[in-house]
């Protein structure tokens, strides 16, 4: 395919693409609810880890991803604005160290060290690259992008000043990781959209359509986007705690804890019977090498995480004997 033009400079925004970022943060509030819930202990452990659940979190950070690289191109398309864009990766950039200060003091050990803000940052950066690229070439791209992980994990990325790239042998610890590789893939699909939209006049038809008056509360929150992200979860959180202050959830055990969120995580991918006994298998180890209080608290270092790996390994290997009829080593 031709390079696609860029779209004539136009000051009147487009509604579906604030309507569209608004319905995405009113799905992100649901997820986050949900998961204050279950930091709370009102909802099964391992809820929004798992299943539809993480499906809902990964479709949610696409959505937000694929707008930024459509407004980019929409923004930029005919000459970088470098004022406007400047004031804006700065605000995305104080937002995103604010978030990590905040849950480093909240929660040390899995502190957002570069969640979806950070990568928003330093995607609208790389992003720019591909403004005036071809629009063939920005697909190919952001397909190599999303592979990159399944192709190119090395130990050589392991070091913490490294995890924001996303290619080290495990995932870090994190309550929202969102690194370079696969992310910065849904960016350059949004531009390679845009792109397309752009040529093919939709673009257009939509900036020219009426805003339906239903749409209007999405409009606004698509409007005053990085607000909402940063006061929505300090008030859910606050309205859970407040809850939880005058109606308790039902305390469990941390044994029952990580066998609920263990079967829930197994099943997944492995029968009920499977990961009955697997999870079992699992706590017994836990226990007796010490290692139950860093599945809680997400203090481990290198060394037990990879403990924690080599017993899952062996109780794999003990459950897959004993449900087939083999004595358990």
């Amino acid at each position: 395919m031709t390079d696609l033009a860029p779209p004539a400079r136009s000051t009147r925004r487009i509604a579906a693409i604030d309507i569209a970022r608004g319905t995405a943060l009113l799905a992100m509030a649901i997820y986050h609810f949900t998961w204050d819930l279950e930091f709370f202990g009102y909802v099964e452990p391992g809820l929004t880890a798992v299943g539809g659940w993480k499906l809902f979190a990964r479709c949610i950070a696409s959505s937000f991803l694929f707008l930024v690289g459509v407004s980019l191109f929409l923004a930029h398309a005919n000459a970088i604005r470098w004022r406007p864009f400047l004031i804006r990766l700065a605000k995305v950039a104080a937002a995103a160290a604010l978030i990590s200060i905040a849950t480093y003091i909240a929660t040390p050990g899995a502190f957002i060290f570069f969640g979806i803000l950070h990568q928003i940052a330093l995607a609208s950066l790389l992003g720019l690259l591909f403004i005036r690229a071809p629009f063939w070439l920005t697909l190919l791209v952001a397909a190599a992008v999303i592979a990159a992980p399944q192709l190119l994990r090395s130990e050589v990325f392991a070091h913490p000043a490294l995890w924001w790239v996303g290619l080290a042998p495990t995932n870090p610890r994190s309550n929202d990781y969102v690194p370079l590789f696969p992310w910065f893939g849904a960016v350059l699909i949004g531009i390679a959209a845009a792109k397309f939209a752009t040529a093919s006049g939709l673009l257009e038809r939509l900036r020219q359509a009426g805003e339906p008056r239903w749409s209007r509360p999405l409009d606004f929150l698509g409007r005053h986007s990085l607000a909402f992200y940063l006061i929505h979860q300090p008030v859910l959180i606050g309205l859970v705690w407040i809850a939880a202050q005058i109606i308790p959830p039902t305390p469990i055990s941390n044994e029952q804890q990580f066998v609920r969120a263990c079967q829930r995580t197994c099943e997944q991918t492995r029968d009920a019977d499977f990961c009955s006994a697997y999870c079992v298998c699992m706590l017994d180890e836990l226990s007796d090498n010490g290692l139950m209080d860093g599945m809680f608290n997400s203090a481990q270092s290198a060394e037990q995480r990879e403990t924690v790996q080599n017993l899952a390994a062996q109780c794999t290997i003990r459950t897959q004997d004993a449900l087939s009829g083999g004595l358990p080593k």
